[in-house]
């Protein structure tokens, strides 16, 4: 008798099955786990919450305190000059949040076991969750072009000294290269893997962007958060466009929006399996 081999609907329906065991509810601080009934969804944490918390000028402060600790750069000496101005003028009633304060509340508030970012450059964003949760999983993946935006972009050697510097003790993976291929064949390689933390912040395109949300999101676990940086900017006025269509206006997604102030934020809690 032949021996009886898998179909490759089977094999696909297994990886699924790897892939959904690892996106149910989470212990993050975000899903509540009850060994009861059910009476109500496990996620208890709304997209609004994440963002009172990043408006918050204590979280403010937070970043700014982080920022103190970086190699320093034209850019990141404006930043923590722009914040001291606005803490100094405006105190508790400074409605200001940016991608790092959007951020530090997400790490506060859900307790990431892991993180997965595109769009790294010299590790700000990186620093703020290393900072809130020295023993994440860390995974980063960015070209580093030089010289971008007209500033030095040292690569991921330097990445990696400025966490370390900072007391971050956790598993850190910075992979050079187009996001678009990296982190499809990255994910493929890992399809046990899903995060409950997402910064999509690399190729500004409408298409690009697309191509990267749509690739992470569903390896988001439920009650994990996945953010936009950049939505309102002017040069890419097409972003919070592609940030509606592909989660925003998700059911599965609590969803919310920062743009009253720079150049906007957008975040979403994952609720429900896709």
């Amino acid at each position: 008798m032949s021996a009886i081999c898998p179909s490759s609907s089977t094999t696909q329906y297994a990886r699924a099955s790897v892939v959904s065991e690892q996106l149910a509810p989470s212990t993050t601080r975000s899903v509540f786990e009850s060994t009861g009934i059910a009476w109500l969804e496990p996620v208890q944490i709304a997209a609004t919450t994440v963002a009172s918390l990043a408006t918050n000028p204590a979280t403010i402060a937070k970043v700014h305190k982080i920022l103190v600790g970086l190699t320093e750069d034209d850019y990141l000496v404006y930043l923590r000059e722009y914040y001291q101005a606005g803490l100094k003028k405006f105190a508790a009633h400074w409605n200001y949040a940016d991608l790092l304060s959007f951020l530090q509340a997400a790490a506060e508030l859900i307790e990431p076991r892991n993180y997965l970012e595109i769009g790294v450059r010299r590790g700000r964003s990186l620093a703020v969750i290393a900072t809130a949760c020295p023993r994440c999983q860390i995974y980063g993946f960015d070209m580093w072009m030089a010289d971008y935006a007209g500033m030095p972009n040292p690569g991921p050697d330097f990445v990696e000294k400025e966490l370390r510097s900072i007391g971050f003790g956790g598993d850190l993976r910075l992979i050079s290269g187009n996001s678009h291929q990296t982190v499809p064949a990255f994910l493929a390689e890992h399809p046990e893997l899903a995060f409950d933390l997402i910064n999509v912040d690399g190729d500004h395109s409408e298409a690009g962007a697309r191509a990267d949300l749509e690739t992470v999101l569903p390896r988001l676990r439920v009650g994990g958060a996945i953010i936009l940086d950049d939505i309102v900017h002017p040069q890419h006025p097409y972003l919070e466009k592609v940030w509606d269509e592909v989660v925003g206006n998700n059911p599965n997604f609590s969803s919310t929006k920062y743009r009253e102030l720079g150049y906007g934020v957008a975040l979403a809690i994952r609720k429900h399996s896709l």
